[in-house]
């Protein structure tokens, strides 16, 4: 039988049934998102590097919908259930009438995406966040987690907007207390990856260097983490003698909070002015598309409009940047209405 199992709505509630009775022997959870790219970026004067890469983590996640979720479940020594260990939640999304940045669409369509399938059987994002919150998955278990991408961010940004059904908070601070409420025991890959001063790369890259074999397509959610659970252990046993101090490393994602320190803040005028978080890893195709645009110039200076679309002003429900209605620069888009 495959180890990565599809999930659509017409099967949703009964796999949703299989890992609630399993869960308790496989406490560790790996976890992956593909979304469609990043298409917005805030506009105005930010505190920190890290404010702005959350600001523009946030208004892209209550922009976009999320395409799909990977969760791999692991016991504590990274044994996998037999029948089947990953399961890939495959969202509603319509490429006519939903925002999306063309180059990643194109690219999870080269990757095996069918968009044909995802607007016409996907699962309605409230479904699959009730069904989550009584899994088991949310609330009191480890969770693991790496994307491809630098910003580590991302993922649990859409997870914790499926989890409240609600805009994520407009303080980064305000984001990580529900993280912990949500994810009370997280580990970055990325972040582990990087404490250990040696290992470097994208998670395929990763994987490579530590004899990791991958099972499924690359760029496909379900593949990415039951990769990422196979890294996470491989790590802990290689450059943390099997365990991992929860108070300094449980709770951290690269990129954003007290991770991002002076190094990874810096920009880099060879990399068009993207910080060296954003930017150290971009041989990766999926980083290229997911990418957070660079921070804006000094004093909160926007861009010149040809650099990024004109500025518009978003909705009165939903805020970005330092005001209240503060504005954000459009990138390259498709959609929407």
């Amino acid at each position: 039988m495959s180890r990565i199992r599809d999930v659509w709505a017409p099967n949703l509630d009964a796999e949703m049934r299989i890992i609630r009775e399993i869960i308790e022997n496989y406490p560790y959870i790996a976890m992956d998102t593909e979304f469609p790219g990043v298409v917005a970026r805030p506009i105005g004067a930010f505190k920190t590097s890290s404010d702005y890469h959350y600001q523009t983590m946030r208004c892209n996640v209550d922009l976009l919908k999320i395409i799909q979720v990977g969760v791999t479940l692991a016991d504590e020594n990274g044994n996998l259930p037999e029948e089947c260990s990953t399961w890939q939640f495959n969202f509603k999304f319509n490429v006519n009438d939903d925002m999306y940045a063309p180059e990643a669409i194109e690219h999870l369509q080269k990757s095996g995406f069918d968009f044909q399938r995802h607007e016409e059987i996907g699962i309605m994002p409230n479904d699959f966040a009730e069904l989550m919150i009584t899994s088991g998955m949310c609330l009191s278990f480890p969770s693991l987690r790496m994307t491809e991408t630098v910003l580590s961010g991302y993922d649990f940004g859409y997870f914790v907007r499926l989890l409240t059904a609600e805009s994520l908070p407009v303080a980064e601070d305000q984001f990580f207390d529900l993280l912990r409420i949500w994810f009370p025991t997280v580990y970055d890959v990325k972040f582990l990856m990087r404490s250990t001063k040696i290992l470097r790369g994208s998670l395929q890259e990763l994987a490579d260097d530590l004899g990791i074999q991958r099972i499924g397509p690359t760029n496909q959610a379900g593949s990415d983490s039951l990769l990422t659970a196979s890294t996470f252990f491989k790590i802990r046993e290689l450059y943390f003698n099997d365990q991992i101090n929860h108070a300094e490393y449980s709770g951290k994602l690269y990129g954003l909070g007290q991770t991002f320190t002076v190094s990874n803040g810096l920009t880099d005028a060879s990399r068009s002015g993207a910080t060296i978080a954003e930017r150290e890893d971009r041989g990766s195709v999926r980083e290229a598309h997911n990418q957070t645009p660079g921070p804006p110039p000094p004093n909160g200076m926007p861009m010149n409009a040809m650099q990024g679309g004109m500025p518009t002003s978003m909705p009165s429900s939903v805020s970005y940047g330092m005001s209240a209605n503060g504005p954000y620069m459009r990138t390259s888009l498709v959609g929407g209405r």
